[in-house]
């Protein structure tokens, strides 16, 4: 079943999102939960934050797992995923170093560093919830198109269309790296529960296709089309009506 909900704009997008996990958070205390970086999902974070500190979340038993990096960052460089999620969430959430599960960007062994990543998944028992953004291209996590439902955790090349979308982020396309490492389409896929958000014109075109187009592997979110449970919040200028 899929949920679809149109926020006016991006500051009720994002309170809207924090109701959805607060509300997993408060019905299981100890929720597995990954979480995805990028602009989109920082209003969420910050609003829940805010919930915390006057008391109204608890997230003292959560587990938060990183849901993709960049390959080859030292795991203190400022532009690491790492970094973007102990700043936007692990501080602000008062999380414990124990209740994040990461992925190593300056890993020498990517395929090692998965398969302890996955395990780590089934010792939770799965995410209880994943909460993902819209690439450009379709991408949930860095899981660039083609990927399949079943498409494990992993170090994939990233496409063209990403490595432009992240060039302002990184201060110019040269560099951007270009491989990164991603949470697999299957334990994405294998979540309880899938809040997916989209923001602002550019990415009106993309959702309607996520939505409303074949689901194949051109399209990774496209998969969502087949999941028992996804929410998915977008703002108005998102929306592929257009108002």
């Amino acid at each position: 079943m899929t949920k679809l909900i149109v926020a006016d704009d991006y500051k009720a997008m994002s309170e809207e999102a924090a109701n959805w996990l607060a509300a997993i958070v408060a019905d299981r205390p100890g929720a597995a939960m990954v979480l995805a970086m990028g602009n989109t999902p920082m209003g969420m974070y910050e609003a829940l934050a805010a919930r915390r500190a006057a008391g109204d979340v608890d997230f003292s038993a959560v587990r938060a797992f990183q849901l993709d990096g960049y390959l080859g960052l030292a795991n203190d460089d400022p532009r690491s995923l790492e970094g973007w999620l102990r700043r936007s969430v692990a501080e602000p959430w008062k999380l414990r170093e124990e209740q994040l599960v990461l992925l190593d960007e300056n890993t020498d062994d990517p395929a090692a560093t998965a398969r302890e990543y996955d395990r780590r998944v089934r010792e939770a028992g799965g995410f209880d919830a994943a909460v993902l953004g819209l690439g450009p291209n379709g991408h949930l996590g860095f899981n660039e198109p083609p990927s399949r439902p079943d498409s494990p955790t992993r170090a994939v090349a990233l496409t063209e269309k990403s490595l432009q979308s992240n060039a302002a982020y990184w201060g110019g396309l040269d560099r951007v790296p270009r491989e990164s490492i991603t949470a697999g389409m299957d334990v994405l896929l294998g979540a309880r529960k899938v809040l997916l958000l989209a923001s602002g014109a550019g990415k009106r075109e993309i959702l309607k296709r996520t939505l409303e187009g074949a689901v194949d592997e051109g399209v990774p979110s496209s998969f969502l089309q087949t999941h028992a449970d996804v929410t998915i919040i977008a703002d108005r200028a998102a929306w592929p009506e257009g108002g």
